[in-house]
């Protein structure tokens, strides 16, 4: 049985479309990113899983039990915020007991509790600081000790780094992906930073405009996108509008109104000897460079369209306004019919180029 089912959902706020007859399962232990632009909807379906919203349509099912109608105390949920939502005149080991106090767990029944999940969470030293005394890193450690101190069968988290700096977001997010494989809870958390979500989640929901895009795993949704616009926003991209002038995919693309979407890593640029099939090359000019520390980010010229590629540190260093060799290895092709990845015909059959 899965721990959580949602069978169409839908949500308005007065006249505007929220979540749209969303439906999803989770497996009991997973870490779900809901991943997308602001306002898609993401924090909206979150909300209704917490009892904090009312769908207008649809079930919401735990362990096969419909909880539509419970209020979120009673569903067994611990809640993450962005802005920690910590109760600033308590101290730390005061705001991880706060649930069990609720819950009027005995007085060594939230002893052990806190001290148990102080030591998980990295707090030992700060139970009797108050949040005011504490890093942003440090209270965001705090809020889920709170959220996870009453043994909820699901967590969620909304944006739960969003107020911290890059670095100690970098590390939160580490510690997050191990604390939740210790705990083994099922955890469903709210981001529009696709680096986050492909580093931390068990799988990605790609939410936009209120509907499910696509659901799979980090790897699946990046190699094999389902639609056009999960293509454009995972990883960094080029849209091509006429993709049958596109040099070795022209074949591919006769269908009128095929565009194509070419991912940096489905270029090569380089100079000539660097190639052994120039024949399936174009010329191109570099227009500029991006020093990314382990590589180079090269912006390539190549007719009116510019793309954009890796180069590694190894290669012989190319220079602005340098004339190269471009490659494009494939293509994820779209019209309003269909959405498939292409690879360059003359790269699988260089004979093709006597055609």
């Amino acid at each position: 049985m899965q721990h959580v089912e949602v069978r169409g959902l839908d949500k308005h706020f007065g006249s505007f479309h929220a979540v749209k007859d969303v439906s999803f399962d989770i497996q009991k232990g997973h870490l779900i990113g809901l991943l997308g632009p602001s306002g898609g909807g993401k924090t909206s379906i979150l909300r209704m899983l917490a009892g904090l919203e009312s769908p207008d349509a649809g079930e919401i099912l735990f362990h096969g039990k419909r909880v539509n109608a419970l209020p979120p105390q009673e569903r067994g949920i611990g809640f993450v915020f962005q802005n920690y939502a910590l109760f600033k005149h308590m101290t730390v080991q005061e705001n991880i007991a706060y649930g069990l106090k609720v819950q009027k767990a005995s007085k060594t029944q939230i002893r052990e509790r806190v001290a148990e999940l102080v030591e998980l969470t990295g707090l030992k030293g700060f139970e009797q600081r108050y949040p005011q005394q504490l890093s942003g890193g440090q209270r965001q450690r705090v809020a889920f000790a709170r959220a996870l101190a009453p043994e909820p069968q699901l967590l969620l988290l909304d944006e739960p780094f969003a107020a911290i700096d890059a670095k100690i977001r970098q590390e939160l997010r580490s510690w997050l992906r191990e604390l939740i494989e210790r705990v083994g809870i099922t955890s469903i958390f709210v981001t529009h930073d696709q680096d986050e979500a492909i580093e931390v989640a068990d799988e990605i929901m790609v939410i936009s405009q209120g509907q499910v895009e696509q659901k799979g795993t980090p790897w699946d949704i990046y190699k094999e996108p389902a639609t056009p616009f999960v293509a454009s926003f995972i990883g960094e991209s080029t849209q091509i509008e006429h993709a049958v002038r596109l040099h070795g995919f022209d074949l591919a693309a006769q269908t009128s109104g095929t565009r194509a979407l070419i991912r940096p890593e489905y270029v090569e640029v380089g100079r000539p000897s660097e190639f052994a099939l120039l024949s399936a090359t174009e010329e191109g000019v570099v227009r500029h460079l991006h020093f990314r520390g382990s590589q180079w980010l090269v912006e390539v010229q190549v007719g009116e369209q510019r793309l954009i590629t890796y180069r590694s540190l190894e290669k012989e260093p190319l220079q602005i306004g340098d004339p190269v060799r471009v490659m494009v290895h494939r293509a994820y092709l779209y019209n309003e019919q269909r959405s498939w990845i292409a690879e360059n015909r003359y790269k699988a059959d260089p004979m093709s180029m006597m055609i």
